[in-house]
């Protein structure tokens, strides 16, 4: 620990950031190895839709650690007080680090899975974790936010993990239209996977109830224990299916109300009077559609305070059974117009939901600005070209666009010559190109 100076500290944080999504866990263990010896890492990010559980390491660890591991601290940990100590996980007393961070609007939590031979120098007092409210899982001893051996290793991950999950919030603000687009194919998968795996799970299971609760069985206790645990696997199920819900989706009022956060402060010391009319529904959207509603609402409301004469701004959200409109209304000129308020930003991320912005402008009395995103097509967008390449294909595609060669994304991924020329050939016959400069075409009109 004492060799990693600030430098090397700002040189390991770029190193992790400027890695593709699917590679910052593991470079961020890496990162972490000498600091805090570990052999497993997981974290449960509500800022992706799609992928909120990652973990990396050791697979028999890996392997066998769930959202229901994490969805608990997630839940109950504070941000910027890291917590050390034993939980039960993978079916095992493991010695833990759990730091979580607020810099994403729901939370995210990391999980550092601790070689046992380098935790048990660390000094960390035993008991019930929770005072305070602050609650782990039921067994769990340790405790928050108290000085040990390692504070500063402890205090380096939690400053990292900080780091990392606001370079995440901002990926996720300012997603270009194809990494959107992307993104939502994969939800649609995921949702539409869990609905089937949960169906098909339930169907079994209410069907082994009713055999064991037959009269005609003889052995009463066993089938007493076996409903037993066929009841308790039905909870899990319906337990899993509405922890991804709440991960994957934001409730309407909920994400109106972290708009109107992110919008006072804009007219706090402004002669314009801002007027909020939220959603009055708790149906659940789409993260992205949450976030590419609350985006345009602040690009448009940026365009309408530049104006003169504004003295009132109206900002309101209705939802219905088939799309979210969001409105803003002014007493300004009504001189604007939809070149004026459609950027190429707005339009592109709208256009990716099938979404559009409508002007209506009365000169002398203002203009209202609304724009509308379906909520029912947003459940299956339509297939992005790049969806079909995987995690490493990507990585490779992204490198050739930039003119890259071979060798140069040899050395930059750490893998072999014959590999990436394997992954270049795999790309050309998914996409249906020919040519490293179609493929990079391709990329570049999706980002």
């Amino acid at each position: 620990m004492e060799a990693m100076t600030a430098l090397t500290a700002l040189s390991a944080a770029y190193d992790v950031i400027r890695q593709p999504l699917g590679q910052i866990l593991p470079r961020l263990s890496r990162v972490l190895a000498d600091v805090v010896p570990h052999r497993a890492v997981a974290e449960l990010s509500t800022h992706c839709a799609h992928s909120p559980f990652k973990t990396y390491g050791e697979a028999d660890i890996t392997d066998r650690l769930t959202t229901a591991d994490l969805a608990p601290l997630l839940a109950s940990g504070v941000a910027g007080r890291p917590w050390q100590g034993t939980l039960r996980l993978a079916g095992a007393d493991c010695a833990v680090l759990v730091v979580r961070s607020d810099a994403t609007p729901r939370g995210a939590v990391l999980v550092v899975i601790r070689d046992e031979s380098t935790a048990q120098g660390t000094a960390v007092q035993t008991g019930t974790a929770g005072q305070s409210g602050e609650v782990m899982e039921p067994g769990a001893t340790g405790e928050f936010g108290e000085p040990g051996s390692d504070e500063a290793a402890v205090a380096l991950v939690q400053a990292l993990w900080d780091l990392v999950t606001s370079h995440f919030d901002r990926l996720a603000a300012e997603a270009v239209p194809g990494a959107l687009a992307r993104s939502r194919t994969a939800a649609g998968t995921r949702a539409r996977v869990i609905a089937e795996l949960g169906e098909t799970h339930a169907a079994t299971l209410t069907s082994l109830l009713g055999v064991l609760r037959s009269r005609t069985l003889d052995d009463a206790a066993a089938r007493a224990a076996a409903t037993d645990l066929a009841v308790s696997a039905l909870v899990e199920l319906r337990a899993q299916a509405e922890r991804d819900q709440r991960i994957a989706e934001e409730p309407a009022d909920q994400a109106f109300a972290r708009l109107a956060d992110s919008l006072r402060p804009l007219v706090r010391y402004s002669p314009v009077r801002l007027e909020l009319g939220g959603p009055g529904s708790t149906r659940p959207l789409a993260a992205d559609v949450a976030h590419t509603a609350r985006a345009v609402v602040l690009a448009v409301l940026m365009k309408v305070l530049e104006q003169e004469a504004v003295s009132r701004v109206h900002i309101g959200w209705q939802v219905t059974d088939d799309e979210l409109r969001a409105a803003v209304r002014d007493d300004g000129p009504g001189t604007l117009s939809l070149c004026t308020l459609s950027p190429g930003r707005v339009r592109e991320r709208l256009d990716v939901l099938d979404g559009r912005l409508d002007v209506d402008a009365v000169p002398g009395w203002g203009t209202t600005v609304t724009a509308t995103v379906p909520l029912r097509a947003a459940q299956e967008p339509a297939p992005h070209p790049l969806t079909s390449l995987g995690e490493r294909e990507l990585e490779v595609l992204t490198h050739l666009a930039l003119g890259h060669r071979n060798r140069a994304i040899a050395q930059e991924l750490h893998i072999s010559e014959s590999t990436v020329k394997f992954h270049v050939a795999n790309i050309l016959t998914k996409l249906g190109v020919g040519s490293r400069g179609e493929a990079a075409a391709l990329f570049h009109a999706a980002a």
